[in-house]
């Protein structure tokens, strides 16, 4: 018998019949003897919708207000489950995140997890009863709903699966686990079956959208297990402990089992970056925290920083990347700051992709960049700006090369299956 947190997002929860059809899937878990708690979205759309709301009754709304509002999608399916449930003849019951209490700090729309309660809530389920919570809330120290930001129902369930010490976190979605690339570009793309947490999480940071990026960095700090599987199975489908879902697991889990990995584990394509060339700027001590400074207290984030060597003249040009999204801000920001920054143009452009190959291997294995950089360019697609972490390269295109550039580079670091047409 195992302890299961499962996950189900909004597609999966959007109208009663797939409800029931969740439902199924949950009854059989318990069935096969495992203890199990379940987190669930609100119903697809409706978080907009609460959203709209909000901005229609006050475009500056009190951020405290705001998430009474939006909590309640996900009070609404935690309930119609938990209701679906007992139809089923199933013991089950509703836990919102004040009943646990799932506690959180002050930062209303975007509150940071503390400490969750589990007391009560394993004793419910030790007794064969489900638990089911509502995910993306919880409740401040002083005793408000606080919600974790959007896409932080993920970010529950690895909070509670960690709490109640769970053998592992299911999360269901619309796909039946994490691939090489987006299937819909490369049809030759892998479904793996293993992958680790850091992997994992730069998939998720450079525009992989299986999961939030905060959840990935939760379980891997945790040590939680976590499976991403798809709720749209047929209900005669065998246990999640057999389908073929994407486990992901710490590197020293999967060096004990695959032994010969493929060096690149997947490649990501993000098309919301926007980049932004600064020019003539002198080249002295503090020009580029003049930059840089006013744009981090905005809270807008930068991603690839290019410098160019100075010329003649002490001045040289500065080239950053921002979301697609704060693109205007950030302009509008260092145009008030021209004259303090001493820059003679800024060039905007919005017509780019980031391009990002990920694996463990660049870790001991030399030539990985190359063939990234040698395969782009045979086809005359130029590089703009160039980052890397420890396990990371990315680049920036043109944006509409982006659907070339990815199966070029799926092809080239022999990531295409095997036995697709």
């Amino acid at each position: 018998m195992a302890r299961i947190v499962m996950k189900f997002g909004g597609t999966s929860m959007a109208g009663t019949e797939r409800i029931r059809r969740v439902a199924g899937i949950v009854k059989r878990q318990q069935e096969a003897g495992h203890e199990v708690a379940v987190v669930v979205s609100a119903m697809a759309g409706e978080t907009d919708r609460l959203v709209d709301f909000c901005r229609e009754a006050s475009p500056l709304y009190d951020p405290a207000e705001y998430d009474v509002v939006v909590a309640s999608g996900e009070q609404v399916t935690a309930g119609l489950l938990a209701l679906t449930l007992q139809a089923m003849g199933c013991k089950a019951r509703s836990w919102l995140g004040w009943q646990l209490p799932f506690r959180t700090d002050e930062a209303y729309s975007k509150a940071r997890i503390g400490d969750i309660e589990t007391q009560a809530l394993l004793a419910s389920m030790a007794v064969g009863e489900i638990a089911v919570i509502p995910g993306f809330q919880g409740v401040s120290s002083d005793n408000r709903v606080a919600t974790l930001g959007r896409g932080g129902s993920d970010t529950s369930a690895v909070a509670v699966a960690a709490a109640v010490k769970a053998d592992r976190c299911d999360i269901y979605t619309d796909v039946d686990g994490v691939y090489t690339t987006d299937p819909r570009i490369v049809a030759k793309a892998r479904k793996l079956n293993r992958i680790t947490y850091e992997e994992m999480l730069e998939l998720a940071s450079v525009g992989s959208k299986v999961l939030q990026t905060r959840s990935v960095s939760l379980a891997m700090k945790e040590g939680v297990r976590v499976q991403v599987l798809s709720s749209f199975i047929d209900e005669n489908a065998v246990p999640a402990d057999d389908l073929p879902g994407t486990m992901i697991v710490s590197d020293e889990e999967l060096e004990g089992i695959d032994m010969e990995r493929q060096l690149i584990t997947g490649i990501a394509a993000d098309k919301n970056e926007a980049k932004v060339t600064l020019t003539r700027i002198a080249d002295r001590p503090g020009t580029v925290a003049a930059i840089f400074g006013p744009l981090a207290d905005a809270s807008i984030n930068v991603d690839m920083i290019i410098q160019n060597v100075a010329k003649d003249k002490g001045e040289t040009d500065v080239t950053f990347t921002v979301p697609t999204a704060d693109l205007a801000r950030a302009t509008a920001l260092l145009e008030e700051r021209k004259e303090e920054i001493g820059f003679f143009r800024m060039i905007a452009d919005d017509n780019v992709a980031k391009i990002s190959i990920v694996g463990v291997g660049m870790r001991s294995h030399a030539g990985i960049a190359a063939t990234m950089f040698s395969t782009l360019a045979e086809r005359g697609i130029n590089i703009q700006a160039i980052s890397t972490s420890e396990i990371k390269i990315s680049v920036l295109i043109n944006a509409d090369e982006t659907e070339l550039a990815v199966r070029l580079l799926h092809t080239a670091y022999e990531l295409d299956a095997k036995d697709a047409a």
